[in-house]
Order: structure tokens, then C-alpha cells, then sequence
């Protein structure tokens, strides 16, 4: 049985769409969760959201993230992942055309909860990207309903890093181009989670 830790990880995993968040974040949530798990019978070693179910870049993406941010309050002893947060809220509002509110206030109060960004990017390959849809269309066909171009998610990518660049949060960036990877090693270094 593990005890509280010192020091939990709270991490926001963001990257545009298809870059392999999902993928990377179970790598490390098994991690934590083999780690920091209380023994009790839960799966509490790590909490791990996909907050974006279709409404960040939306009306609820705000009012969705400040009730994030009071389960972050309720959590903040445990480990946290948000898979998609602010960044991408702000980045789908400019891409859809519902602008968003600037989120200097949210940043405020994810630093105070010591939150940091994993950003995975990809190289700017349109037929890297193409790739990748038609692996997602395997998995999840609803995703038909959503599906741009690939040159659609090279600018998400692109908007999204710019974004990064003026976030105070402390942040690591990735390479995810090939998959598999060992990239999860060198965000549990990072995180000083390995020696």
C-alpha cells in the first residue's frame, strides 16, 4: 500500500488530433498506477480524463474546464491526466469560428495546483496524417462525422504550439512522428520518475 505522495503529478496532455495522446498516456498512467495505487481495490494510483468529448472549441468547453479545475481541487494529492484541456479549447474555438476567451485565468489556476503540459507534436507530414485517419476510421467510424483534411490538423498543430509558447505552465514537448516510441521514458524522467 502506497500513502499519499509528496508531490503528485498533475499533467494536461495536448497535441492536435491524431498525434497518439491516448496512446502515450496509458503508457504513463500504468506507471503511476502500478506506482502510487493505495491498495484499497481502486484504480486510484492516477486519474485519468479524456475531457474533450465533443465540447472544448464550444459553449460548454469553459464552463466544462472551471469544473475540471474544482475536481483538480478535490484531487490534488493524487495524480491527475487531462487528456486535452485549455490549450485545445482555445486552439478548436479559433479553428471552428466560436472564439474563445483568452485562458490567462484557468493558467492561473492550474500553476497554483502545479499543473504541467506534455505537448506531443508530429512532423508536418500530410501523408503521416492521412496514415492516421484511416487507422482511427478502423478503430472509431463515427469519427467519419468529424474527420478534415490532413492539412486541417498540421494547422491545429501549428496553433497549438503557438499557444504553448505563451503558456506559463511548465511544459515538455515530444516527438510522437513514430509509434511506437519510447517517449514515455523520457516523460518519466522529465516528471523524475526515473532515476
Amino acid at each position: 500500500m502506497t500513502n499519499l505522495q509528496l508531490s503528485p503529478h498533475h499533467l494536461i496532455f495536448e497535441g492536435a488530433e491524431l498525434t497518439g495522446k491516448s496512446y502515450l498516456i496509458s503508457k504513463i498512467y500504468n506507471h503511476f498506477e502500478l506506482k502510487y495505487n493505495t491498495g484499497l481495490g481502486l484504480l486510484d494510483g492516477c486519474y485519468w480524463f479524456n475531457c474533450d468529448v465533443g465540447i472544448f472549441g464550444g459553449s460548454y468547453g469553459l464552463p466544462v474546464i472551471n469544473k475540471y479545475i474544482e475536481i483538480a481541487e478535490i484531487l490534488k494529492q493524487r495524480n491527475i491526466i487531462y487528456e486535452k484541456f485549455h490549450l485545445t479549447n482555445f486552439v478548436n474555438g479559433k479553428l471552428l469560428n466560436t472564439p474563445i476567451l483568452n485562458h490567462g485565468d484557468i493558467e492561473k489556476k492550474l500553476k497554483k495546483l502545479n499543473f504541467k503540459i506534455i505537448f506531443l507534436k508530429v512532423d508536418e507530414d500530410e501523408q503521416l496524417f492521412q496514415t492516421r485517419i484511416q487507422d482511427r476510421l478502423k478503430l472509431y467510424p463515427h469519427y467519419q462525422r468529424i474527420l478534415h483534411k490532413p492539412s486541417w490538423y498540421i494547422q491545429q498543430q501549428r496553433l497549438l504550439l503557438n499557444t504553448l509558447n505563451q503558456s506559463i505552465l511548465e511544459h515538455l514537448v515530444v516527438d510522437t512522428t513514430q509509434i511506437p516510441n519510447q517517449v514515455d521514458q523520457e516523460i518519466l524522467t522529465w516528471l523524475g520518475e526515473l532515476d
